[in-house]
């Protein structure tokens, strides 16, 4: 596998950071990097991560970081957990609101630990903090319930106190939305299983943090809905598709609507 890490991948434009991912030879893991400048999104950094998971470390060849900005994959813990030296040498601060570096949830008890120390971490207020909590839940509690990944869900956070924007990234190597949702639902493309997994009442198997009962299985349409009504982005890659929602204007009135198509949005397949 090659992946390329360039000088700007954040949601509005991952489109070609996702369209350089070489998946072939699944046994082997190349990272290369903008030598300039890389500024990513912490999904960026979570895709990252989990692709390295799937092999040894050993058989990871990254290049030297030689960006000035080389330092944040440092502190946001990407060669620690990949277990390769990056030769980066930094000062480590107290990350409290400012980061959550990437770590690796594989169960409930693990993700209950995980969201307890992340509230404290970004110094959130309850009226912020509920939501996030909701978010990480649902999205990680969907690994385990559907992606079959033997490495769980990876996740890393970024927080910008000044402007109050956080900044999610999770991630799995599971088998893919199309094959969990075609055992109940038929569809031929991982495009069109992204879009019938955003619909309320489709999938969905637990009501709580790490729980263990059913739900109506909205909680990707709910994740969607507050990023729309936040007026940011969000993003679903699986297979070779990717769906984005996009921002909605300040001067335009938010719409939620169950059907992901009727959403401003983007889609893109063979990524």
């Amino acid at each position: 596998m090659q992946l390329h890490l360039p000088n700007s991948a954040f949601i509005g434009n991952i489109d070609a950071f996702l369209g350089s991912f070489d998946p072939s030879d699944s046994g082997k893991l190349e990272i290369t990097a903008n030598k300039k400048w890389i500024s990513v999104h912490p999904v960026a950094l979570s895709m990252t991560a989990a692709l390295g998971l799937t092999v040894d470390s050993e058989d990871i060849s990254c290049e030297p970081f030689e960006a000035k900005s080389r330092h944040y994959f440092e502190r946001m813990g990407l060669f620690k957990l990949l277990g390769i030296a990056s030769g980066i040498k930094v000062i480590e601060r107290e990350p409290a609101g400012r980061f959550i570096p990437l770590t690796q949830i594989r169960n409930s008890v693990e993700l209950t630990d995980f969201i307890a120390e992340m509230v404290p971490l970004l110094h959130l207020e309850p009226i912020q903090a509920e939501p996030l909590k909701y978010v990480v839940a649902e999205l990680v509690r969907n690994v385990f319930e559907h992606s079959c990944s033997p490495f769980g869900a990876i996740i890393c956070a970024q927080y910008y106190p000044d402007t109050k924007i956080i900044r999610i990234g999770i991630a799995d190597t599971g088998v893919g939305i199309k094959r969990t949702i075609s055992q109940s639902y038929a569809t031929g493309k991982d495009v069109s299983a992204i879009k019938l997994a955003l619909v309320p009442g489709v999938t969905g198997t637990t009501t709580r943090i790490g729980g263990t009962e059913t739900n109506a299985g909205a909680g990707l349409f709910f994740i969607k809905s507050i990023a729309k009504v936040g007026r940011n982005f969000f993003m679903v890659y699986s297979g070779d598709a990717l769906y984005k929602l996009l921002r909605t204007e300040q001067d335009r009135p938010v719409r939620l609507y169950p059907d992901p198509d009727k959403d401003k949005h983007s889609e893109k397949e063979k990524l």
